[in-house]
């Protein structure tokens, strides 16, 4: 018979988001005897029999039928309060019965004897307002417990205590003035530790001693503990059968004896009616919290003006590696070209925190993850001819600085924001101008300083130059590092030019910035223009080819 029990007498943790009253357990008890065992053994054998006639299993049954005593079951409900025989006895005397609780309890246990009775014999419950809960005893368990040990986060959470502030008591004994203990013992922590979140308990007990002996306590033992927190977590030891066996439960004293305990969910499952009720409700609460959104956003959406287009960049400088001094910082400043403008108190520059590097593979990399944002407007001119605007350039100046506060120029570079919206990863190399000689390098190393450029703009195209090619012979540089920035790039405009001025105009410009599906289509209609115009060619010159033999082949 030791096959058919079950050994994992662990607890399970379960998340519900019903109501916690509508929690229900069917609790059955059974008296394992040798006569209900050899009945169990026998019922096998005569169920292969039954259908040749050989013994009648009722009359099989009838004969190892087992006492009232000997089985119980019930179903019981969460905080549902079943007297046992002792506080049955216990509280029926009001002599005996001092707190609130206990009045309560001798009024409920006079109707009881007024009425039906007790419906329960053996099993009944503590729940969380009786003593036996507030003590927490787990001694009392007789379920066969098997050789796992403990892990170290369950021993652990096995000694903290929860916290339930109607039942806490100030106690006087601690002094004031000692608020920190700084070398609390073992104990102290167990007494101490306590855990915020709201816990209910409920034991479902049984008294498994003899019949007339079952005023007892001392035949008291705890079948199953719920744990419900404010969470809706419940946790329950031991858990259902489900498709376990049973367990096996063992009394002590002198007579041992061993029972039979099943544990199955009874709770009713939601009807039809009551599931759409609840989506019903469920629905309306999200539809009165998008409202509750939308009016704080508002009706309106904020646009900008016809003709004008909104360039959002929300930006972070990642790292920088290559450099060949630490305690890098960077300034970096955005340029706007003509008919770009920006907010009237938004500056368009910013410096970074000082950062040291790290050593990683064969480069040392300062990691800033300094973030930035601008907002930039573009208003075309009604006499401008181009297409496509200029956007914006990123430029930047890598900087050391050492323990004497003496800075160098590490690098210039810059990044041309992406006229494509979305998120963009761009890396930009750097360089920084040199000094002929070695005089120049020795100040830089014992006295810091280095060259520097007037406007960050000679980097890529300066502002002030008119000509057709832009000559920098004689301009010395040296290559240093790189730095990696993440943009995030948000446009928002309306038609982007008037009905008006359609008519001034051979193309038609995309309605919003960025989007280049019109030049992509005429720039794909050229190439095949192209391809179409060089196939005629050569199809006319094997045509003329054809023509010259033909004619010399005539005469």
């Amino acid at each position: 018979m030791a096959d058919g029990w079950s050994t994992d007498n662990g607890e399970a943790v379960y998340r519900s988001r019903d109501a916690i009253k509508n929690l229900k357990i069917r609790v059955k008890i059974q008296r394992v005897t040798s006569t209900a065992a050899l009945s169990q053994h026998l019922q096998n054998q005569v169920l292969t029999q039954q259908d040749r006639g050989v013994i009648e299993l009722d009359t099989f049954n009838s004969q190892f039928k087992s006492g009232p005593d000997d089985e119980e079951e019930l179903v019981v409900g969460w905080q549902e309060k079943l007297f046992s025989q002792y506080e049955e006895e216990l509280y029926q005397l009001d002599t005996a019965c001092q707190t609130p609780l206990e009045k309560q309890y001798h009024v409920e246990i006079l109707a009881l004897q007024r009425g039906k009775g007790r419906r329960n014999r053996r099993i009944f419950t503590y729940t969380d307002f009786d003593r036996f809960t507030s003590n927490d005893q787990h001694n009392l368990n007789p379920l066969t417990q098997t050789d796992i040990a403990p892990t170290f986060l369950a021993e652990r959470m096995a000694n903290i205590r929860h916290r339930k502030p109607e039942r806490r008591t100030l106690d006087a004994s601690v002094a004031k003035a000692r608020v920190v203990t700084w070398e609390p013992t073992e104990e102290f922590v167990k007494s101490s530790h306590i855990i915020n979140t709201t816990v209910q308990t409920m034991h479902i007990m049984a008294n498994l001693g003899p019949s007339a002996q079952l005023g007892d306590q001392q035949h008291e033992y705890v079948l199953c503990t719920i744990r419900v927190d404010s969470n809706g977590v419940i946790t329950i030891k031991p858990d259902f059968n489900n498709s376990k066996g049973t367990y096996r439960v063992e009394t002590g004293g002198e007579r041992k004896e061993v029972w039979r305990l099943t544990l199955v969910n009874a709770s009713a499952g939601i009807s039809l009616e009551e599931k759409d009720r609840e989506h019903r409700m469920y629905r309306d609460l999200y539809v009165r919290h998008r409202d509750y959104l939308n009016s704080l956003v508002g009706p309106d959406f904020e646009m900008p003006p016809h003709g004008v287009l909104r360039l959002l960049i929300n930006g972070e400088i990642v790292s920088a590696k290559g450099y060949e001094y630490d305690n890098l910082y960077i300034h970096f400043i955005l340029d706007l070209p003509n008919n770009w403008f920006g907010l009237p108190f938004e500056s368009l520059s910013g410096v970074t925190q000082t950062c040291q590097t790290r050593t990683l593979g064969k480069d040392n990399v300062a990691f800033f993850s300094y973030p930035f944002s601008f907002e930039t407007f573009f208003q075309a001119d009604e006499d401008t001819e181009e297409c496509l605007p200029q956007w914006p350039v990123l430029y930047f100046k890598v900087l050391s600085l050492d323990y004497w506060q003496r800075y160098r120029t590490e690098g210039y570079g810059y990044a041309v924001i992406p006229s494509n919206p979305g998120y963009h990863s761009v890396t930009c190399q750097t360089w920084r101008p040199l000094q002929n000689g070695t005089v120049a390098e020795l100040r830089r190393f014992f006295i810091g300083g280095s060259p520097e450029l007037e406007d960050y703009s000679y980097v890529r195209i300066p502002n002030t130059f008119k000509g057709e090619r832009l000559s920098r012979f004689g301009f010395r540089t040296e290559t240093t590092g790189s730095v990696t920035f993440t943009l995030n790039c948000l446009q928002q405009a309306r038609a982007f030019i008037d009905a008006n001025s359609l008519t001034r105009r051979r193309q038609a410009v995309m309605d919003h910035l960025g989007d280049h599906s019109q030049q992509k289509s005429l720039q794909q209609i050229m190439e095949l223009f192209e391809a179409a115009r060089k196939r005629m060619r050569a199809a006319r010159e094997g045509f003329l080819d054809i023509t010259a033999s033909g004619s010399e082949s005539a005469a």
